[in-house]
């Protein structure tokens, strides 16, 4: 056929070969169709560009309860999982429910089963010990019932006691207020605290060795110059011997009656009548006034408790023997009050009597009363 075409349309031609031989070369070079590279088998193929996400961190799953119909869980044996690693900006699927996504899901279901949320799902304390323990959540409904919903108290589930256990409760001991505690007797408070001065408390005891019966009485203030600091009821003294009607006395004069009957009166009245003392009838002790009750004269010491005036003396044989000047004939009468009344003024500063004045002639009138010097009046 070549010999058939002419010598210009020839030359055309082979000048087309070499075009198209030119462009084949060019288009197996470049990988888009035409010849394949030695050694490939496979036919290459551009695919559509992917972005690739960043692997998520490891995390832990916990198993909680099947979420229910209305979740958005396809599949009836699906469970829902919450991972325990930390979130962060760089692991944004961390912290989720493995929920299939689907249409229609329920969050609130979802909002339920979240860690921080109002969820009823089991609580165990004490993970890591021996001794774990099952904490029982009250439901967000009781807490809207009780109004305190932010106000959670937990309280662990105690495992059911063995009967023949026995429960030991230790009890601690409990602290009281900053506040002292209040002492009611006098002789255990410190004097600064408002008890007693050491004088008073030194005189009580003595009181005791005695065999004195007596009480503490409160303060006794009845205005300037008649008032008993620490005041006492004298009601029996030592070997039984009563004090009829019982005498408000301070300490002090109390010590000293006592001392003169257990040492002067018992043993003359034993001595002279072969019979102890009874009672002593007394016919004043405490009592507000002037001396002699006279207007304008200095106050007594009756007023501050440091007197007893004695009227009748009783011996356990039942003779009653009256303070007055003895008969010309009562010799032992006579012998008893002239002794217990000289005897007396080793006891007390002042000692009055039947022949003193008109206001003592029928008790003894006994004190203490403090003079600049050591004077005693004794009238005998």
């Amino acid at each position: 056929m070549l010999y058939c075409v002419s010598g210009s349309r020839r030359v055309r031609l082979v000048a087309m070969s070499i075009v198209l031989a030119a462009a084949g070369v060019g288009a197996g070079c470049s990988g888009e169709g035409g010849l394949v590279p030695p050694g490939d088998v496979l036919e290459l193929s551009q695919s559509a560009p992917v972005m690739r996400v960043e692997p998520a961190a490891p995390f832990i799953p916990q198993t909680i309860s099947p979420v229910s119909s209305s979740s958005a869980i396809s599949s009836p044996n699906e469970t829902a999982f919450i991972s325990s690693a930390p979130s962060g900006p760089d692991m944004p699927a961390q912290n989720v429910l493995a929920y299939p996504v689907s249409d229609g899901v329920d969050m609130t279901g979802i909002t339920a089963a979240l860690p921080e949320g109002n969820s009823n799902q089991p609580v165990v304390t004490g993970i890591g010990t021996d001794q774990p323990q099952l904490v029982a959540i009250p439901s967000f409904e009781e807490l809207e019932a009780a109004g305190t919903p932010d106000r959670v108290q937990i309280t662990p589930i105690e495992p059911a006691r063995v009967e023949s256990e026995p429960v030991v409760v230790e009890e601690k001991p409990r602290q009281l207020a900053g506040l002292l505690p209040r002492i009611s007797n006098p002789m255990a408070k410190p004097e600064w605290a408002g008890g007693m001065p050491a004088s008073e408390k030194a005189c009580r005891k003595r009181l005791k060795r005695l065999g004195v019966t007596y009480r503490d009485l409160p303060p006794i203030s009845n205005g300037p110059g008649c008032s008993i600091p620490h005041p006492i009821e004298l009601t029996k003294l030592s070997g039984g011997i009563e004090i009829k009607p019982a005498a408000k006395l301070n300490c002090a004069i109390t010590d000293a009656f006592a001392q003169w009957v257990k040492k002067e009166l018992a043993p003359a009245a034993r001595l002279r009548y072969v019979s102890g003392v009874r009672s002593i009838h007394q016919m004043s002790a405490y009592s507000c006034r002037t001396m002699n009750s006279k207007r304008g004269a200095p106050m007594s010491e009756h007023a501050s408790g440091n007197a007893i005036d004695i009227g009748k003396i009783t011996l356990n044989n039942g003779k009653a023997i009256k303070v007055r000047k003895p008969g010309l004939f009562s010799f032992r009468e006579k012998s008893l009050l002239n002794t217990v009344r000289a005897d007396s003024c080793k006891y007390f500063t002042t000692v009055l009597g039947p022949g003193s004045d008109v206001h003592h002639k029928d008790h003894f009138h006994f004190d203490l009363r403090t003079r600049k010097t050591s004077y005693r009046h004794c009238d005998l």
